[in-house]
Protein backbone atom coordinates (compact mmCIF):
# COMPACT_ATOMS: atom_id res chain seq x y z
CA UNK A 1 0.00 0.00 0.00
CA UNK A 2 1.12 3.36 -0.80
CA UNK A 3 1.39 5.90 1.88
CA UNK A 4 0.20 9.19 0.99
CA UNK A 5 0.88 12.62 3.28
CA UNK A 6 -0.58 15.89 3.12
CA UNK A 7 2.40 18.72 2.41
CA UNK A 8 -0.26 21.85 1.66
CA UNK A 9 -3.71 22.30 3.31
CA UNK A 10 -6.27 24.93 2.60
CA UNK A 11 -4.57 27.70 4.68
CA UNK A 12 -0.96 27.15 3.44
CA UNK A 13 -2.45 26.85 0.07
CA UNK A 14 -4.03 30.05 0.58
CA UNK A 15 -1.62 31.98 1.90
CA UNK A 16 1.37 30.77 -0.85
CA UNK A 17 -1.63 32.23 -3.75
CA UNK A 18 -2.05 35.62 -1.44
CA UNK A 19 1.98 35.61 -1.42
CA UNK A 20 1.96 34.63 -5.24
CA UNK A 21 -0.20 37.67 -5.93
CA UNK A 22 1.60 39.88 -3.81
CA UNK A 23 4.49 39.03 -6.19
CA UNK A 24 2.83 39.84 -9.24
CA UNK A 25 1.01 42.81 -8.33
CA UNK A 26 5.21 44.06 -7.59
CA UNK A 27 6.83 42.38 -10.35
CA UNK A 28 4.15 44.28 -12.77
CA UNK A 29 4.42 47.18 -11.03
CA UNK A 30 0.39 47.11 -10.34
CA UNK A 31 -2.05 45.58 -12.51
CA UNK A 32 -2.03 47.64 -15.91
CA UNK A 33 -1.30 45.28 -19.10
CA UNK A 34 -1.41 42.20 -16.52
CA UNK A 35 -3.38 38.89 -18.23
CA UNK A 36 -3.65 35.48 -16.40
CA UNK A 37 -4.12 32.52 -18.17
CA UNK A 38 -4.48 29.13 -16.35
CA UNK A 39 -3.45 25.88 -17.91
CA UNK A 40 -6.53 23.35 -16.92
CA UNK A 41 -7.80 22.09 -15.09
CA UNK A 42 -6.55 23.05 -11.73
CA UNK A 43 -4.09 26.07 -13.48
CA UNK A 44 -7.07 27.43 -14.68
CA UNK A 45 -8.72 27.25 -11.27
CA UNK A 46 -5.60 29.03 -9.60
CA UNK A 47 -5.25 31.30 -12.03
CA UNK A 48 -9.10 32.77 -11.16
CA UNK A 49 -7.90 32.40 -7.30
CA UNK A 50 -5.17 34.76 -8.14
CA UNK A 51 -7.11 36.93 -10.30
CA UNK A 52 -9.62 37.45 -7.38
CA UNK A 53 -6.80 37.57 -4.87
CA UNK A 54 -5.76 40.49 -6.94
CA UNK A 55 -8.66 42.50 -7.46
CA UNK A 56 -9.47 42.72 -3.52
CA UNK A 57 -5.76 43.93 -2.94
CA UNK A 58 -5.86 46.13 -6.32
CA UNK A 59 -9.35 47.27 -6.73
CA UNK A 60 -9.27 46.12 -10.62
CA UNK A 61 -10.72 43.26 -12.17
CA UNK A 62 -7.52 41.30 -13.89
CA UNK A 63 -8.61 39.04 -17.22
CA UNK A 64 -8.45 35.69 -16.67
CA UNK A 65 -8.18 33.07 -19.31
CA UNK A 66 -7.82 29.56 -20.09
CA UNK A 67 -5.45 27.71 -22.31
CA UNK A 68 -5.46 24.19 -23.17
CA UNK A 69 -2.30 22.61 -24.59
CA UNK A 70 -3.19 18.54 -24.90
CA UNK A 71 -2.40 19.35 -28.36
CA UNK A 72 0.82 21.01 -28.50
CA UNK A 73 2.34 18.63 -26.83
CA UNK A 74 5.05 16.57 -27.38
CA UNK A 75 5.19 13.50 -25.52
CA UNK A 76 1.08 12.14 -26.98
CA UNK A 77 2.46 8.97 -28.41
CA UNK A 78 3.25 8.09 -24.17
CA UNK A 79 1.06 9.57 -22.46
CA UNK A 80 -2.67 8.60 -22.18
CA UNK A 81 -4.69 11.40 -24.52
CA UNK A 82 -7.83 13.28 -23.01
CA UNK A 83 -9.96 15.05 -24.69
CA UNK A 84 -9.51 19.29 -25.31
CA UNK A 85 -10.78 21.13 -23.28
CA UNK A 86 -11.70 24.96 -24.12
CA UNK A 87 -9.23 27.44 -24.53
CA UNK A 88 -10.63 30.53 -23.48
CA UNK A 89 -9.11 33.91 -24.08
CA UNK A 90 -9.65 37.10 -22.46
CA UNK A 91 -11.67 39.72 -24.63
CA UNK A 92 -8.88 42.11 -23.92
CA UNK A 93 -6.83 39.73 -26.06
CA UNK A 94 -2.94 38.89 -24.82
CA UNK A 95 -1.72 41.26 -27.46
CA UNK A 96 1.17 43.37 -26.04
CA UNK A 97 -0.13 42.00 -22.03
CA UNK A 98 2.14 40.61 -19.55
CA UNK A 99 0.59 37.38 -19.35
CA UNK A 100 1.42 35.30 -16.33
CA UNK A 101 0.38 31.53 -17.18
CA UNK A 102 -0.05 29.64 -14.28
CA UNK A 103 -0.50 25.47 -13.54
CA UNK A 104 -0.64 23.79 -10.22
CA UNK A 105 3.07 21.41 -10.55
CA UNK A 106 5.76 22.39 -12.74
CA UNK A 107 7.71 19.20 -13.13
CA UNK A 108 9.52 18.31 -16.60
CA UNK A 109 8.54 21.78 -18.19
CA UNK A 110 6.96 20.07 -21.09
CA UNK A 111 3.65 21.44 -20.58
CA UNK A 112 4.61 24.91 -20.15
CA UNK A 113 6.30 24.31 -23.29
CA UNK A 114 3.43 23.55 -25.00
CA UNK A 115 1.90 26.65 -23.30
CA UNK A 116 4.13 28.86 -24.97
CA UNK A 117 3.21 27.19 -28.17
CA UNK A 118 0.02 27.49 -27.93
CA UNK A 119 -0.20 31.15 -26.59
CA UNK A 120 1.69 32.26 -29.70
CA UNK A 121 -1.10 31.03 -31.72
CA UNK A 122 -3.70 33.39 -29.93
CA UNK A 123 -1.40 36.83 -30.14
CA UNK A 124 2.09 38.17 -28.65
CA UNK A 125 2.50 39.09 -25.40
CA UNK A 126 4.74 41.64 -24.19
CA UNK A 127 6.34 39.13 -21.78
CA UNK A 128 5.23 36.12 -20.31
CA UNK A 129 6.19 34.92 -16.70
CA UNK A 130 5.00 31.68 -14.69
CA UNK A 131 3.70 31.09 -11.84
CA UNK A 132 3.49 27.50 -10.25
CA UNK A 133 1.62 26.28 -6.74
CA UNK A 134 4.77 23.70 -6.61
CA UNK A 135 7.52 23.24 -8.04
CA UNK A 136 8.74 19.43 -8.08
CA UNK A 137 11.95 19.72 -10.00
CA UNK A 138 13.16 17.38 -12.26
CA UNK A 139 13.14 19.26 -15.37
CA UNK A 140 13.85 18.22 -18.87
CA UNK A 141 13.24 21.50 -20.64
CA UNK A 142 15.65 24.96 -19.39
CA UNK A 143 12.39 26.58 -18.00
CA UNK A 144 11.69 27.65 -14.63
CA UNK A 145 8.91 29.29 -12.50
CA UNK A 146 9.18 33.23 -11.79
CA UNK A 147 6.50 32.78 -9.07
CA UNK A 148 6.56 29.57 -6.80
CA UNK A 149 3.79 28.39 -4.06
CA UNK A 150 5.97 25.54 -2.70
CA UNK A 151 9.33 23.64 -3.82
CA UNK A 152 8.80 20.18 -3.07
CA UNK A 153 11.52 18.39 -4.17
CA UNK A 154 10.30 14.45 -4.71
CA UNK A 155 11.92 11.35 -6.25
CA UNK A 156 10.27 10.97 -10.07
CA UNK A 157 8.45 7.56 -9.24
CA UNK A 158 6.61 9.62 -6.33
CA UNK A 159 3.06 11.27 -7.09
CA UNK A 160 2.11 15.08 -6.44
CA UNK A 161 -2.08 15.76 -6.55
CA UNK A 162 -3.30 18.59 -6.26
CA UNK A 163 -6.84 18.89 -4.52
CA UNK A 164 -8.61 22.07 -5.06
CA UNK A 165 -12.39 22.53 -3.16
CA UNK A 166 -13.77 23.33 -6.47
CA UNK A 167 -13.27 20.18 -8.43
CA UNK A 168 -12.30 18.04 -4.86
CA UNK A 169 -14.56 19.15 -1.99
CA UNK A 170 -11.14 19.93 -0.79
CA UNK A 171 -8.08 22.18 -0.75
CA UNK A 172 -4.93 20.05 -0.23
CA UNK A 173 -1.70 19.16 -1.68
CA UNK A 174 -0.11 15.51 -1.34
CA UNK A 175 2.31 13.26 -2.23
CA UNK A 176 2.58 9.44 -2.75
Amino acid sequence: MTETRTVLESAEISRALTRISHEIIEANKGVDGLVLIGIPTRGSLLAQRIADTISRIEGIEVPVGSLDVTLYRDDLARQPTRAPLPTEMPVTGIDGATVVLVDDVLYSGRTVRAALDALGDHGRPTSVRLAALIDRGHRELPIRADYIGKNLPSAKHERISVRLQELDGEDAVTIS
